[in-house]
């Protein structure tokens, strides 16, 4: 997965020779996951179509601060743009705009944009040598510069006028790979390596039955895809289930047994900054699994002699380091915070995400799910949301857990 998977981007292109670049770019961000929308200036038009750029970014141009269609009048409202954004690329920017921006002519959408915009903004000059070179320009790059706007420097070549040298517009991949490495600088789990459990575990009766839940591994696969947005390199054990991924950070090993799921967290433990164990394990297994079906007989009960399986997360809280963080998942279905805390403190864990069966949207195989984030100290308590926006509040909480402790270590240390 990208690390501009949707991410949400003003791609801002103004009138220069160098605004067909912008179409590569485009193609790039979209290609990479990212929501695009185009302002252009209006001299950008006599460049490039906007139908280009509309079919790729499949969102219509926006040029004016008011389109007119059957005498009925709509505002592109250019605060919304702006804090919509997460990033805005302004590639060509010409001289005139650069310009513009410095001394705050809000004379085109492009530009009333970017000065209501708090998002990071990179720009790409795009002029010939001597524009490039003069002093006015220099001084306004440098103003923009000390803003926090970020330059993507002018490479060096043949320019439009027939000279060579330094003010070619960048190359549309060195920008994608500039941005991408800028947004990974950013992730809050840039370098850390985190462990995901998720889905159910299968015990074997026989070749045909077993024991096992409901679970559907939904929300540990939404986990493992949001951790891999924030930045961490992830391992993701999964029981049986119908859940896919395809990120290259993402390295995920299926398993069917609790003792299978047990092997493999043991041997990648050790390499793990945080551990996540949303999976529902089997308690327990058969003490006998047949190698054969089992026959129906004239018998009309079968018992079926049960042994615990061995307990994972706290052999996990047991050999932790003092900076592996391990976060638990508990269902309940009564005294919910009680037994929450309980396995907490029994299995030392640093925190326990609790979700409940009591609550409609909650639970296995929903897409919705119901969380309250508990530590030996908080308990945070969330409404019923999609799994995806769950799965982001637990890596935040697990963030601020982090560098609680991490400021504690200092303050100690001082």
């Amino acid at each position: 997965m990208s690390v501009l998977k949707d991410k949400n981007i003003l791609l801002g292109v103004s009138g220069g020779i160098a605004a067909y670049k912008s179409i590569t770019l485009l193609r790039l961000l979209k290609k990479n996951g990212a929501n695009v929308q185009v302002i252009f200036t209006s001299s950008a038009h006599d460049f490039v179509t906007s139908l280009t750029f509309s079919t790729l970014s499949e969102r219509n141009v926006l040029t004016n601060f008011f389109e007119e269609e059957d005498d009925n009048k709509t505002w592109n409202n250019h605060v919304n743009l702006a804090e919509w954004s997460d990033y805005f690329l302004i590639v060509p920017a010409t001289s005139s705009t650069i310009s513009k921006m410095v001394s705050g002519n809000a004379d085109n959408l492009l530009v009333a944009t970017y000065l209501s915009c708090k998002s990071q903004v990179f720009f790409a000059p795009s002029m010939d040598l001597e524009m490039y070179k003069s002093i006015s320009t220099k001084n306004n790059i440098s103003l923009l510069q000390d803003k926090g706007d970020i330059l993507i420097k002018p490479g060096k070549g043949p320019l439009a006028s027939g000279l060579s040298g330094e003010g070619r517009v960048e190359e549309p991949e060195k920008i994608l790979e500039l941005l991408k490495k800028h947004v990974k600088k950013k992730q809050i789990f840039n370098g850390k390596s985190i462990l995901v459990t998720a889905g159910p575990t299968y015990e074997m009766i026989d070749p045909v039955r077993f024991i096992g839940n409901f679970s559907s591994g939904k929300m540990g696969f939404e986990i493992a895809k949001q951790a891999s947005t924030m930045g961490a390199k992830v391992f993701l054990i999964s029981g049986p289930s119908n859940e896919i991924v395809d990120d290259e950070n993402i390295i995920l090993k299926k398993i069917i047994s609790a003792d299978q799921m047990y092997d493999e967290c043991i041997k990648i433990f050790p390499e793990i900054d945080i551990c996540i164990m949303s999976a529902a394990v089997s308690d327990y297994k058969p003490l006998k699994s047949y190698k054969n079906k089992l026959k129906k007989s004239s018998t009309k009960s079968l018992q079926i002699e049960l042994k615990q399986n061995k307990d994972i997360i706290k052999t996990l809280g047991s050999i932790k380091d003092k900076n592996q963080k391990l976060i638990g998942f508990a269902l309940e279905t009564d005294d919910e915070i009680k037994n929450a805390k309980i396995k907490l403190k029994n299995k030392n864990l640093d925190a326990i995400v609790l979700n409940s069966l009591n609550i409609n949207g909650a639970g296995f195989n929903s897409d919705t799910n119901k969380i309250s984030f508990i530590t030996s100290n908080l308990i945070k308590d969330f409404p019923l949301k999609n799994k995806r926006n769950v799965a982001k509040d637990v890596l935040l909480e697990i963030f601020n857990l982090v560098r609680r402790a991490s400021q504690k270590h200092v303050m100690l240390w001082l």
